[in-house]
């Protein structure tokens, strides 16, 4: 039996531009851009960069699809400066590479995302021999913003279905992300990957949009309707765990393990430069523990102390270190108080 190490982070590889705003204009008026950056995004682009960050000392490869220009280049170096295997990224002339403008308001850190879809488009499951790759976990992401893997599937549902079930016969450990988009298609696109899933991970509103459900009330989260929300996603079929993370915490519900609620780190206010980074951090911490064999008590800890992390950099990945240096956010700031 092989002995499966490492991480294959496949999907949306994008480059976003983030403009630090001093406020959100209503329709026709102004906002004066304060400062702006290039960074990663998408979700395995963050989530293999914010690893190789953290200290992952396991392989990161990355698969997807990226334009013939300038973006693309920066790109790769940038997977090549963290050490990221790109030989199932693949270069394509008849899109750009994909990009986002992010949004940043400077006073709360909240973030409105305006994306280019390009090369991310042609991406799908002949796009990458996953039998060629004996990684440990395959995560993918985003799901509802890879066209192609978001199609319908006779036999499986959709696209990405076909995929995550054909990683799950290889032997990978499959996890996925969404994306949080306003429409009626969440639960065409999501509901038919989760028999094929170990770890889903979803925050509040996507879990939300899946089940035609309001998870936050008020400002607040309703948290009887969140743990019928992870309930339900438990029983459509998703094998180890279901992640809703948010603002306060996450919840970890598991068909086997129980329910784990993990509050988030208490950043001050203003240390807050953006939010854009933090769920892909998030994942990426927790997927560092689960790759290492331990606890989810534990990743659980790893994931919302490096989401802390990525909250003082407007980018998504600027501000995520070590692992170590991650888990001593926790003694600097302390904990919320818990939901559960």
């Amino acid at each position: 039996m092989v002995d499966r190490k490492g991480i294959l982070g496949a999907g949306n590889w994008i480059v976003d531009h983030v403009k630090v705003i001093d406020a959100w204009p209503s329709q026709d008026a102004l906002a004066n851009i304060i400062s702006e950056y290039r960074g990663t995004g998408g979700s395995p682009f963050n989530v293999l960069v914010d690893l190789a960050k953290l200290g992952a000392d396991f392989p990161l490869t990355g698969a997807g699809m990226i334009g013939q220009d300038e973006a693309g280049d920066w790109l790769l170096e940038v997977c090549q400066k963290f050490g990221v295997n790109t030989a199932l990224i693949r270069r394509r002339c008849e899109q750009p590479t994909s990009y986002t403008d992010v949004m940043t308001v400077a006073g709360t850190g909240r973030r409105t995302f305006f994306h280019q879809r390009g090369a991310n488009i042609l991406f799908d499951e002949s796009s990458i021999r996953l039998e060629t790759f004996d990684a440990k976990i395959f995560h993918l992401g985003y799901l509802l913003l890879l066209d192609r893997l978001d199609e319908p599937s006779t036999s499986f549902g959709t696209r990405a279905a076909e995929l995550l079930q054909n990683a799950s016969k290889l032997g990978f450990i499959t996890s996925a992300d969404v994306v949080s988009e306003e429409s009626n298609r969440f639960a065409r696109v999501l509901l038919p990957a989760l028999p094929f899933l170990d770890i889903i991970f979803l925050n509040e509103f996507e879990a939300g949009q899946a089940l035609g459900v309001t998870i936050r009330r008020d400002e607040q989260i309703d948290v009887p309707v969140l743990l019928q929300s992870a309930a339900t996603l438990v029983a459509a079929g998703v094998r180890r765990w279901v992640i809703i993370h948010f603002p306060e915490g996450a919840l970890a519900l598991s068909p086997d393990a129980g329910r784990i609620f993990q509050p988030s780190l208490q950043v001050p206010p203003d240390l807050i430069a953006g939010a854009a980074g933090a769920g892909d951090a998030f994942a990426a911490g927790l997927l560092l523990g689960y790759h290492d064999g331990r606890p989810m008590e534990d990743c659980l800890v790893y994931g919302v102390c490096a989401a802390a992390a990525s909250l003082r950099h407007p980018s998504t990945s600027g501000s995520v270190e070590n692992i170590t240096a991650c888990l001593a956010l926790a003694d600097d700031f302390g904990y919320r108080r818990p939901l559960l």
